[in-house]
């Protein structure tokens, strides 16, 4: 007969929440860290073991990113209940992740723009072509996503952009898109859209300061690379 592992039969030094209690937060493991979500194993396996099957489930964190409820409790040991504080865990680290403090943010470097949209950006599944709006003191004050999809020149038409710049009194507009395989090199593409932008901002009265191309954790831009 088979007997109920529990997390007391593991050495307290290895205990996901002594180790979070002695150590903090991060340095523990993913594993670690949904087995503390999880809270408790199954029958025949301790929560640590139901955890490294998540993982190997979704092949590491990326794709758990997207998961549904569906997806969570397809997975013998999780039900309904484990599976919403799975969802509600992952909705909240997107939603700190996407938090803007109330004070506008200013953008003196191409590395500051692109620490402002990069955690939003960097894991999308699709392209998505964003505009961020500033004021005279290069501050945002809106941002908004004109595109999703593939990107070229026929589809991201300036005047949808400089239209809601009008409307937002912006001195300036950046903008940036993401590539979903994580290299942000630029396509003959970025730099077309990139030059149509720079001629119509010249035309309105307000400067393009740059087009950032996003990756997973590293960006290109436009402006360093002398494309404006």
């Amino acid at each position: 007969m088979k007997l109920h592992v529990k997390i007391q039969d593991v050495p307290k030094s290895e205990r996901p929440r002594e180790r979070l209690l002695q150590y903090g937060a991060t340095h523990l493991s993913n594993k670690e860290l949904i087995a503390l979500l999880l809270g408790s194993g199954t029958r025949n396996e301790s929560v640590l073991d139901l955890s490294n099957r998540v993982l190997m489930h979704f092949e590491g964190i990326k794709l758990l990113r997207n998961a549904t409820i569906e997806e969570l409790t397809a997975i013998k040991g999780i039900g309904p209940a484990k599976g919403v504080i799975m969802l509600a865990a992952l909705e909240l680290g997107d939603r700190l992740n996407r938090y803007k403090p109330s004070e506008r943010y200013v953008v003196r470097s191409p590395e500051d723009g692109a620490d402002y949209v990069m955690e939003e950006m960097r894991l999308l599944d699709q392209e998505h072509f964003i505009a961020l709006f500033l004021n005279t003191k290069n501050q945002i004050i809106h941002s908004q996503t004109i595109f999703i999809g593939t990107l070229n020149s026929s589809v991201v038409h300036p005047r949808e952009i400089f239209r809601e710049a009008v409307r937002r009194s912006s001195a300036s507009i950046i903008v940036a898109h993401n590539h979903p395989s994580g290299d942000p090199t630029p396509s003959p593409e970025d730099i077309n859209v990139t030059k149509r932008l720079v001629k119509a901002g010249r035309i309105m009265g307000i400067e393009l300061l740059d087009h950032l191309v996003i990756g997973d954790g590293k960006f290109i831009s436009l402006k360093e690379k002398g494309h404006l």
